[in-house]
């Protein structure tokens, strides 16, 4: 498969109210954080399939799909290279070789989803069983997405009950100006509740984070707690 057939399918797989309903759903307004994106209209489920059916596709032509106008085909090539990267079988030559390819390119992971579906298993993969120093500088960069992807590939650091990076990010953002970071760094917190809810509980507390915290980012951190809790952290009774 090349990357023009790819987009071929995609457009084949196009649904007219998805195509109008999408631009609003991420924010394309001007101002916007996904200001300008353009959309064909097809679901994540379809681009799945897609990348289920044909299994792999070379770093150029996904390359070329992360460039072009059209979310879906980014999105696609996203969902491509974390296929190609599952197939490397432990090859760490090869997946520094796609974890490197996939960092030269964050400007073009550039809306959430982008991120959230990609940045786990290619970028937490990769670093697992590494340093991982890498992200605190992605923490520390002026990108959004670069942002992001920092605490978002924190999730397989949390699936693997490690949560010390998932804290350390969340301390370098934890003043970001941005929603999305709010939310990014929250949905983490709560999933590290889900694995140990007194590390969460403790980090919150620690340095009353809870009463420094964007409002955002703590109903997202203690979503799962207890009803009596949740009402004391946002009332500041702890």
């Amino acid at each position: 498969m090349t990357a023009s057939k790819i987009k071929q399918e995609l457009f084949a797989l196009a649904d007219e109210q998805k195509r109008e309903f999408l631009p609003y759903f991420f924010k394309t307004g001007e101002g916007q954080y996904g200001y300008g994106d353009k959309f064909i209209g097809v679901v994540v489920p379809k681009q799945r399939a897609l990348v289920k059916q044909y299994k792999t596709l070379e770093l150029a032509d996904i390359k070329q799909l992360l460039n072009d106008e059209y979310h879906e085909c980014r999105l696609t090539a996203l969902l491509f290279l974390v296929e190609k990267f599952k197939q490397t079988k432990k090859d760490i030559a090869q997946q520094k070789i796609i974890y490197d390819f996939y960092i030269s390119n964050y400007q073009r992971i550039n809306n959430w989803d982008l991120v959230d579906l990609s940045a786990p298993y290619i970028v937490g993969e990769f670093l697992l069983n590494k340093p991982a120093d890498e992200l605190l500088q992605y923490a520390k960069s002026e990108n959004l997405w670069l942002q992001r992807i920092s605490i978002i590939a924190t999730l397989r650091f949390i699936r693997a009950n490690r949560f010390d990076k998932t804290f350390e990010i969340a301390k370098i953002l934890l003043n970001h100006p941005h929603d999305l970071i709010h939310k990014a760094v929250g949905w983490m917190l709560r999933e590290v509740g889900k694995k140990d809810y007194n590390a969460e509980y403790q980090f919150i507390i620690e340095e009353n984070r809870y009463q420094k915290m964007p409002r955002t980012m703590l109903r997202y951190a203690i979503e799962k707690f207890p009803k009596n809790i949740r009402q004391d952290f946002l009332k500041s009774r702890i």
